[in-house]
């Protein structure tokens, strides 16, 4: 049996036309000699009927601090909806098709609320299904716990649930299907002519995803690359083209005839709302474990921390502007001097190619100079290097990185 788990998103299942665009597919696949496991996100976005911000919305116009197993159970709904809609739709076309909730076709996660983690999945419903000639239609982004209680595994959390079925299955690949044809070199809101890249390593995704691109989840990237499916970023409306994402990277450029990639950066990723943390006159952080104690009940409260300077005096950090109340109300009993500074954003540039590849910082320090956008902090890895800025300067540092990395040619 040759799976291809095929996921559609929200925003590509809003309409009647969109969806029989996604059926359509399906359809296709199913007529290669494949067998397709489809995994559904709620329909549409934020305003529609059954988007699960709309949702949320609901739950916290009753109660404004909601969270835990209620919202959750809440939120589920809406993929549910969709699995059903979309399983009576390929019946419609003449496939047989059963709708499953996650707890159905047997994810259990844990008991981490809005965000949990797939633990195991019990697949004999699955296979069973499967071995019927029928479709199993997924409601995607859910589970269970052991106790049997209704989790969300997150935003970006039905790419993680078909990466998963993907591995328990043995897929040959998993799909993702969008609103647009694969992943963009930059953000296509804020330079529209962004090349599709035809092809990325999952290192690259995963870097991207963690910097702010949100065409692919990257936990469902790191599942993918663990097992090494590979996957294709794909829009609902063509049945070719894309982007293809696995262990290899490969241009159309050759050498001796074998296609290779030189590129350093790959793509330009950003992050909004992001918040600067800094803390001083406290005395040596290290001799004191001061330091320690700070990032420790930071975690407690479930604030994480990004672009972390730390010296025996200041620390400096950067935190999701929307967690700052938070963060104030854990840091308190330590009784620090802090100051905390809204309005920022990280901007990434990204690419494995740049690892041992010097002068890349330089370029990019260089350019953000040349358009006159202070840099506030920065930080680097293997695979990218990212600078904070004033959220403001966003789409400016963007284009600007975007040219002087030529991703327009890629």
């Amino acid at each position: 049996m040759r799976i291809v788990v095929q996921k559609f998103g929200g925003s590509s299942l809003t309409s009647l036309e969109l969806r029989r665009e996604a059926m359509q597919r399906v359809w296709e696949t199913a007529d290669q000699g494949l067998t397709p496991v489809v995994v559904v996100s709620a329909m549409g976005r934020i305003g529609d009927p059954y988007a699960t911000d709309t949702l949320l919305e609901l739950i916290q116009e009753t109660n404004p601090n909601a969270k835990g197993e209620n919202v959750d159970l809440l939120l589920s709904c809406g993929e549910i909806i969709s699995a059903a809609v979309f399983a009576e739709g390929l019946r419609s076309m003449g496939l047989p098709a059963t709708a499953l909730t996650g707890w159905q076709c047997g994810i259990t996660t844990d008991a981490v609320h809005l965000g949990a983690r797939v633990l195991e999945v019990q697949s004999e419903r699955l296979w069973e299904i499967l071995r019927m000639g029928r479709i199993p239609v997924v409601a995607g982004f859910q589970g269970v716990t052991k106790e049997g209680v209704v989790t969300t595994l997150g935003r970006g959390g039905s790419d993680t649930t078909a990466a998963v079925l993907g591995v328990v299955l043995k897929a040959e690949r998993v799909e993702i299907y969008t609103d647009v044809d694969g992943i963009k070199t930059a953000d296509p809101r804020i330079v529209p002519d962004a090349p599709t890249l035809q092809v990325m390593s999952y290192r690259e995704v995963v870097e991207m995803g963690h910097m702010g691109a949100k065409v692919l989840h990257p936990r469902a990237a790191e599942i993918a690359m663990e097992e090494g499916i590979p996957v294709q970023v794909r829009s609902v409306q063509r049945s070719s083209g894309g982007t293809s994402i696995g262990h290899g990277v490969k241009s159309k450029s050759a050498v001796g005839g074998e296609p290779v990639s030189d590129r350093v950066v790959t793509g330009i990723a950003h992050l909004g709302k992001r918040a600067q943390v800094k803390i001083s006159g406290v005395g040596d952080f290290h001799a004191s474990g001061l330091g320690a104690r700070v990032f420790r009940v930071l975690a407690e409260a479930g604030v994480s921390v990004d672009l972390i300077y730390l010296s025996t005096d200041t620390a400096a950090f950067v935190i999701d502007q929307a967690k700052v109340g938070i963060a104030r109300e854990a840091l308190a009993p330590l009784e620090l001097e802090l100051e905390i500074k809204l309005g920022f954003a990280k901007v990434s540039v990204v690419g494995a190619g740049m690892h041992g590849v010097p002068g890349v910082m330089a370029r990019v320090v260089n350019c953000l100079n040349d358009e006159g956008i202070p840099i506030y902090q920065t930080s680097d890895s293997h695979a990218n290097i990212s600078c904070l800025i004033l959220e403001e300067h966003t789409a400016r540092a963007v284009q600007a990185l975007y040219r002087e990395f030529h991703l327009d040619s890629i």
